[in-house]
């Protein structure tokens, strides 16, 4: 057996295999042994099937399973010891191997196309300074949340005319004889003030018609009316026409401990000023994960720009619309093929710094997460103190679900957790609070 490595670059190679039947004919011929004991063939007794005749009915088909075999290790072998830094699969010459003469050839060679990442360096210090926006809750947002939650849990009522608080359903048309929505909703206060007072004073079966450019100041409330996406909602023009089937008003509730209860569950809270704190409490929690993903989001900005990796495109490219089976194709890779670069380029990192520092996730700590999200989904405390002696057995069946699929979900979160935590602790954090305003905008500015 000959393999060899022919590198065209740094990134791109071609494995060459050779066989000859020394190679492969042990192993023929043992499979042949084994056909011939199984074999249930009419006219002989089992276990006493001549080899010619399996050679003759099975032999190109063992051959061919023999050869891909071993084909398989000794390819697998040989990138593992000549410690070859692959990316996806090799390749396998189809035009090659479609020209073998599998009667009568005694000498067989294979072509494996293979990626391979070049040796990178990244920076791993404090000389890196990646900026934080830790969220500050303000008055406005915590005043802004509780006149919504008095509204969501308020006193329903349908009155016969309508006022600038109340709510519209109807059905929505445009001179566009093929759109129409027979289910619409419009909030009145949402509405531009310009065009409020068409919606102002109206009753059941009235007709408003508007230009919905002019309606909202936000495309995602167009889009909502619509029923399209924000990006189609941008760019709608015209003239429509609103019919009110039901006018809708919300007297908001009483700040008491109905209103506590009913957010919070019973007796969490019991005065306003609890009931204001857990809500500061519970929008700061909500908050500190988004501008902690947003964090990470820059670290990972940081590692993709600042991290000069070669990758083998024109092999990533092929290798992708064949593993794909037909789903990946030209079009796909013209739209999408740099944002999968991008996401390469970050996991490449991210394995190098766990490999460098040691990082490693136990099954234990599998477990326990399993156990933790388990917990938190059925009830959290009181349900884990009803099942204690079970909650291992439950957790040992999810993790082996889906073929095992959830436990590598688990394993791989913690891993990135661990990842994202050694870094953040090497290098320099900048923070900046902002209010919940100066973080939207900040994030809307930094999309790409």
């Amino acid at each position: 057996m000959e393999i060899t490595l022919n590198k065209k670059n740094n990134t791109e190679g071609l494995i060459k295999i050779k066989l000859t039947e020394g190679d492969y004919q042990p192993h023929v011929e043992e499979k042949v042994k084994d056909y011939a004991r199984k074999a249930n063939i009419k006219g002989f007794r089992q276990g006493k099937v001549p080899a010619g005749v399996i050679k003759k009915m099975f032999g190109k088909s063992i051959l061919v399973e023999e050869i891909n075999h071993l084909l398989s290790h000794k390819l697998s072998d040989y990138i593992k010891e000549n410690n070859l830094k692959i990316l996806g699969e090799p390749l396998p010459d189809q035009q090659k191997a479609m020209t073998i003469d599998w009667d009568n050839q005694k000498i067989f060679e294979f072509d494996y196309e293979i990626g391979m990442v070049e040796d990178f360096k990244y920076e791993l210090s404090p000389k890196v300074t990646i900026k934080a926006y830790p969220i500050e809750v303000d008055s406005k947002v915590i005043d802004e949340t509780v006149t919504d939650l008095k509204k969501r849990f308020g006193k329903v009522s349908y009155p016969e005319v309508s006022d600038v608080t109340d709510n519209l359903y109807g059905e929505l048309h445009s001179a566009d004889p093929d759109f129409k929505r027979e289910h619409a909703f419009i909030s009145i206060e949402n509405v531009e003030k310009k065009e409020q007072k068409k919606f102002v004073g109206v009753k059941k079966d009235d007709e408003v018609e508007f230009e919905i450019s002019k309606l909202f100041s936000d495309d995602a409330l167009t889009a909502q009316l619509l029923g399209q996406s924000p990006e189609e909602a941008k760019n709608a023009k015209g003239k429509y026409i609103f019919k009110i089937t039901t006018i809708s008003r919300t007297e908001p509730a009483e700040m008491n401990q109905e209103l506590f209860d009913r957010v919070f569950g019973k007796d969490a809270v019991t005065s306003e000023e609890e009931f204001i704190a857990k809500i500061k409490e519970t929008i700061g929690e909500n908050y500190k994960r988004e501008s902690e993903h947003f964090f990470e989001h820059h670290i990972e900005d940081y590692y993709v720009e600042n991290t000069n990796i070669n990758l083998p495109d024109n092999f990533l490219k092929s290798w992708l619309k064949t593993s794909s089976r037909g789903e990946v194709t030209d079009d796909v890779l013209e739209k999408e093929f740099e944002h999968y670069k991008r996401g390469l380029k970050w996991d490449l990192v991210k394995n190098r710094i766990a490999e460098d520092n040691k990082i490693s996730v136990e099954a234990d700590e599998v477990r326990s997460k399993a156990k933790d999200l388990i917990i938190a989904q059925f009830g959290g405390k009181a349900f884990a103190d009803q099942i204690s002696d079970k909650l291992d057995g439950i957790a040992d069946n999810y993790l082996q679900n889906e073929n095992g699929q959830n436990f590598m979900k688990i394993y791989n979160q913690l891993r990135a957790e661990k990842i994202l935590k050694l870094i953040r602790e090497k290098i320099t954090v900048q923070e900046k609070k902002v209010t919940v305003d100066e973080f939207k905008k900040i994030v809307e500015e930094h999309k790409h």
